[in-house]
């Protein structure tokens, strides 16, 4: 049995949502050592994923979305946002973890409240574009 290249990136967006949720929930209880350890998992799995998804893309192209009819806008729609807030995410995130790990918890504090919602957003949407893309509405 054979994992595609876009299901791996899906798990990867998928593991790299669940720490990100996991730190959050941790970092509220004041479990300060667990959310670290979580949110820097959640960063090493979404580089994975980017790394994974540019050199599978570089080499493949695109997979055309096949659906028709009211779904086409509402996966456009999902995707514009998934891809700007992609484009915000992938640096803040490199900004959010240096400031934590230069002790600069304060700010790191002000723009990690800022950044959490939209890195959970872009992985979480990153796993349905999948399954809309390469599951639910394949081209026969």
């Amino acid at each position: 049995m054979t994992i595609s290249p876009p299901a791996i990136n899906a798990a990867l967006n998928g593991a790299a949502a669940v720490l990100l949720a996991a730190g959050y929930v941790c970092i509220r209880r004041r479990h300060a050592r667990w959310h670290a350890r979580l949110m820097i998992g959640a960063f090493a799995f979404s580089v994975l994923f980017l790394v994974s998804y540019v050199s599978y893309h570089a080499g493949v192209g695109h997979q055309r979305f096949a659906g028709t009819g009211w779904i086409r806008p509402v996966y456009f729609g999902i995707l514009l946002t998934h891809t700007v807030l992609a484009a915000f995410v992938a640096p803040g995130a490199v900004y959010v973890l240096s400031l934590a790990f230069n002790r600069r918890y304060r700010r790191h504090r002000r723009w990690a409240r800022v950044l959490v919602a939209p890195w959970l957003y872009v992985s979480a949407t990153g796993v349905l574009i999948y399954f809309m893309v390469y599951h639910w509405f394949r081209a026969s």
